[in-house]
């Protein structure tokens, strides 16, 4: 199963900051092609003025991630700061999930499995072993923010599709 928790985890999550990280040069393009728009625009747009906005779901995407693969393998999650306030600050946070994920590999998830996880989420801990962690939080909570991420551009009328999102096919 370890390898398998490799495979649910690491191979998709690094597919899926790819994907995001050139749907953000399609933002981009955008953005140079009308004018009218100022970048920070769509970096702090949002779908309805209550949700968070585009920035916000590529740091908690990227956190996701980084914590997902520490937790599974007994390290230490890395703290990151929050201070990104613009695309190429974006690609960065990006590129240093997909470096930080890229360290990894299939023997690293020894045990993962069975791994006692604590998560805070706001007042109140989480406990799971690691397959539930990555079944019932980690996988839905990042595919959340990418798609949450994705339907801001496309919302805001950046040029993207769902072979956009989904990436190279075969």
């Amino acid at each position: 199963m370890s390898s398998k928790l490799f495979e649910l985890t690491i191979e998709p999550m690094l597919r899926s900051l790819k994907n995001l990280d050139a749907i953000i040069g399609k933002a981009e393009v955008h953005v140079e092609a009308d004018k009218g728009i100022d970048a920070g625009t769509l970096v702090f747009a949002r779908l309805y003025p209550h949700m968070a906005p585009f920035i916000f779901q590529i740091r908690v995407a990227t956190d996701t991630a980084k914590g997902a693969v520490a937790r599974l393998t007994g390290k230490d999650v890395p703290a990151w700061t929050d201070e990104e306030k613009t695309f190429g600050e974006l690609h960065e946070r990006i590129g240093n999930a997909v470096d930080y994920l890229s360290s990894f590999t299939a023997q690293d998830f020894e045990g993962a499995e069975d791994r006692p996880i604590e998560l805070k989420l706001g007042p109140r801990t989480a406990n799971f072993d690691g397959k539930t962690y990555v079944t019932e939080f980690v996988v839905p909570n990042f595919y959340f923010h990418v798609t949450t991420a994705y339907n801001i551009l496309r919302h805001n009328g950046v040029a993207v599709g769902k072979p956009d999102f989904l990436g190279k096919i075969g």
